[in-house]
């Protein structure tokens, strides 16, 4: 591990991105512009030790899923369990019996404004709630459960606009971890991760729910988000990451990646002109997509053990010199060189708190604007301020948000990406969701 010896870059860029107001919702999955920076000024430039008080709390059921902040609403996924025993078992599925749910709330008051609930039996390993944060676009907000429910509701009352299923109308078995890709608004169009034969991932008129077009066949859907990257859509499925016109589904390109156990989760990262894609099991590629390789998808690298990042539940991140992102198999936050995927240094004080060996400890990175500043939120349910570079990171403080309430592995944890808006942070557990004011004193 190496520590920064001056913050003279980090405060420099700070007075930057400060010198401009600006304001930011947080309406889906890793941000407004899906690539998980907070771009709001006026914000904290440090945190101080010990706890900060929320603005409010409310109880919450489980869930896996971070909220969505938009047009002054807090839009909470959430699992109220009836029966069944939650084992977190990786390799078997829990049976339980609940009502999956969403609820809106008043952002500023943490009010509940409305609900949409129905019964939904589970049977997936870590059952403990839906996985995929709701995706807000205007006056509609999309929610994709555990068990493959796909709504639309009203944002302004929880109506019911269009309903699917992956079961019920394409006849997919669910993921042994739960559909997880929280669904992607281009356009007039939902693409969402479904699975089968041809299906695996399908478009919807986002206003009615009819079926625009479907492409790609995997043995299973994976947990990955579409995302939209240089007017592409990327898909990253547990067999290939794989280039597709956003209108047709017509397939670009494809590169055949195949993570472990069918886990394709974190997020491609771009980089200029290049896509940085890892999976669990000791899987990441550097690779130039054909429009800018001329004809061919180019892999400039390959991660090695010891080498480069294998990420899994948090998505990695980079200022363009050095690509931060965390191994799910050591549990250590590194910082990798995009030139050679060398590793440049490494800790585990954000992830799992300590020097002990464990998998996929997490933290889910966002970064303040161009600046060197990083918000990592921390299984062990701390928020800290860091300054990241390829040469270290430079700790300017950290809080206590939440208590772990979930349970991986044998430790406590809290594995859920966390909304930053309105100058503050929404983060839940399995019991509580908080806003905590990040506005500069």
């Amino acid at each position: 591990m190496k520590l920064l010896s001056s913050t003279i870059g980090c405060w420099t860029l700070l007075a930057l991105a400060t010198s401009v107001a600006c304001a930011d919702d947080w309406p889906r999955w890793r941000g407004p512009q899906d690539d998980g920076v907070w771009r709001e000024s006026g914000v904290r430039e440090s945190l101080p030790e010990g706890k900060l008080t929320p603005a409010w709390s409310v109880p919450c059921g489980l869930g896996y899923a971070g909220p969505a902040v938009a047009g002054g609403k807090v839009f909470l996924f959430e699992y109220d369990k009836r029966s069944g025993e939650i084992t977190n078992n990786a390799g078997g599925r829990d049976a339980l019996e609940g009502i999956e749910r969403l609820r809106c709330l008043d952002a500023t008051s943490g009010k509940e404004l409305w609900r949409h609930e129905y019964d939904r039996p589970y049977l997936v390993s870590f059952p403990a709630g839906p996985r995929a944060t709701p995706t807000v676009d205007g006056d509609l907000v999309y929610t994709l459960g555990a068990e493959g429910d796909l709504h639309c509701l009203r944002t302004d009352n929880g109506e019911l606009v269009w309903s699917k299923s992956t079961k019920d109308d394409y006849g997919v078995e669910t993921p042994i971890w739960g559909h997880s890709a929280a669904p992607l608004v281009v356009g007039d169009l939902l693409v969402a991760m479904i699975g089968g034969d041809g299906t695996t991932v399908v478009a919807f008129d986002k206003k009615t729910g009819e079926q625009r077009w479907s492409a790609l066949s995997a043995y299973e859907p994976g947990y990955c988000p579409p995302s939209l990257i240089d007017g592409e859509l990327v898909i990253f499925h547990p067999e290939a990451i794989v280039g597709l016109t956003p209108d047709t589904g017509e397939t670009l390109w494809s590169v055949p990646i195949k993570p472990s156990y069918g886990m394709s989760i974190a997020s491609p990262l771009p980089v200029g002109d290049r896509l940085f894609v890892s999976g669990y099991g000791g899987v990441s590629v550097f690779l130039r997509p054909p429009a800018a390789a001329g004809g061919e998808a180019e892999v400039l690298w390959a991660g090695k053990p010891k080498t480069s990042i294998s990420c899994a539940n948090s998505s990695p991140i980079s200022d363009g010199e050095a690509i931060y992102g965390v191994d799910a198999n050591d549990s250590a936050l590194i910082a990798v060189d995009i030139a050679t995927g060398e590793r440049l240094w490494e800790t585990t004080e954000f992830t799992v708190g300590d020097d002990r060996r464990a998998r996929h400890g997490t933290v889910f990175l966002v970064r303040q604007g161009e600046t060197d500043r990083y918000w990592l939120a921390s299984e062990t349910g701390d928020l800290s301020l860091v300054c990241l570079s390829p040469e270290g990171y430079e700790k300017l403080g950290s809080t206590r948000l939440l208590e772990p309430a979930g349970e991986a592995f044998g430790r406590p944890v809290v594995w859920s990406h966390p909304a930053f808006a309105d100058r503050a942070v929404f983060a839940r557990n399995d019991r509580e969701l908080v806003r905590v004011s990040l506005a500069a004193d």
